[in-house]
């Protein structure tokens, strides 16, 4: 018997022996359960502070040679196959955090919203809240890395209503301006920019009266520095959050995926404004991450996207951090 014969063989047995002897397959009513998730969130410590991810579902890409490019893809096949990944489909997630400070309740980034431009998997960041008993009208901030669909269309509900009512916004104004401009839309632009616009217009311009800009290196809010990191998109910003003697990097979307863009860091990505700055930003950004061991959380890596990355030859390499279920002390 091989290797695959004898696994199922001591998987049947074991079915069998649970049953009385009895070989019981799993119902289709039993095997539809066991795929439907649970809303997924982790909770940790920043210092003082007690940091909760939350997820807003998965963003399917398809085919990685379809959004990343540099590597051929004969390099990018075999690069996937090593690492243990499909090689026909890349699929982000989006680690959305919230950390709590005592005094503050700061949302990092609010997902897709009702869009389904990405299919029906994302969109679900208000279930996650819930199931992890966080109340969005106590979040007192709602920080963006950018302005893409991802990261704020999740600011008013499908009904044009706050869902975070008594939050504070805060963005780069580069990236306001830059992504409620309708003006500046040409022919020349991807057919993907005139819905990131109208996305972006719909979530940003009814909460002008709310909305306050960083600039680079700012503490604008306690324990919160913003750190410019351009080229995903023109005002594109990292945080460094700190609480006592622990730091965390929020690094958005310096880098979209944990191997392609960390083992081959100069590769460009098909949603990037500027693809060469980018790359340049992520070099740079990572290499000071690496440096300093500093942690970090990556919206789009697997779930829930903590931990360190490690300077490779000339890439990276991520080491998530190990998940810590017991309860958090108080």
């Amino acid at each position: 018997m091989n290797r695959r014969g004898l696994l199922l063989g001591a998987a049947g047995l074991g079915i069998a022996a649970a049953a009385g002897g009895r070989l019981i397959a799993p119902t289709p009513a039993a095997a539809a359960t066991a795929l439907n998730q649970a809303p997924y969130f982790y909770r940790f410590r920043v210092g003082e502070a007690i940091g909760t991810v939350v997820s807003d579902g998965i963003l399917p890409l398809g085919d990685p040679t379809a959004s990343f490019f540099g590597p051929t893809p004969e390099q990018m096949r075999a690069m996937l196959e090593r690492n243990f990944l499909p090689t026909d489909s890349a699929v982000l997630e989006q680690n959305i955090l919230v950390l709590d400070s005592g005094d503050r309740r700061i949302i990092f980034d609010t997902g897709m919203g009702a869009s389904q431009m990405f299919g029906p998997t994302p969109g679900k960041l208000m279930a996650t809240l819930a199931a992890a008993g966080i109340d969005p009208a106590l979040i007192t901030d709602i920080v963006c890395t950018h302005a893409h669909c991802d990261h704020v269309w999740g600011i008013m509900s499908e009904a044009g209503e706050r869902q975070f009512p008594n939050a504070q916004v805060w963005l780069s104004e580069a990236d306001f301006d830059y992504w409620t401009d309708e003006a500046k839309l040409s022919v020349k632009d991807p057919a993907w920019m005139a819905p990131f616009v109208e996305g972006a217009r719909k979530n940003l311009v009814p909460n002008q009266d709310r909305m306050k800009f960083f600039r680079d290196g700012e503490e604008f809010l306690p324990g919160l520095q913003a750190l410019s990191a351009p080229g995903h998109t023109v005002g594109h910003t990292a945080f460094i959050a700190t609480s006592g003697n622990d730091s965390l990097a929020v690094i958005g979307d310096l880098t979209h995926h944990h191997v392609i863009l960390l083992e081959t860091p100069l590769t460009q990505f098909a949603f990037d404004t500027d693809p060469a700055q980018s790359a340049k930003t992520r070099v740079r950004v990572l290499d000071m991450l690496a440096a300093q061991r500093l942690p970090m959380i990556a919206y789009h890596f697997p779930w829930p996207g903590i931990g360190h990355v490690e300077k490779v030859g000339g890439g990276f390499r991520y080491h998530p951090a190990p998940l810590v279920m017991q309860e958090l002390p108080t």
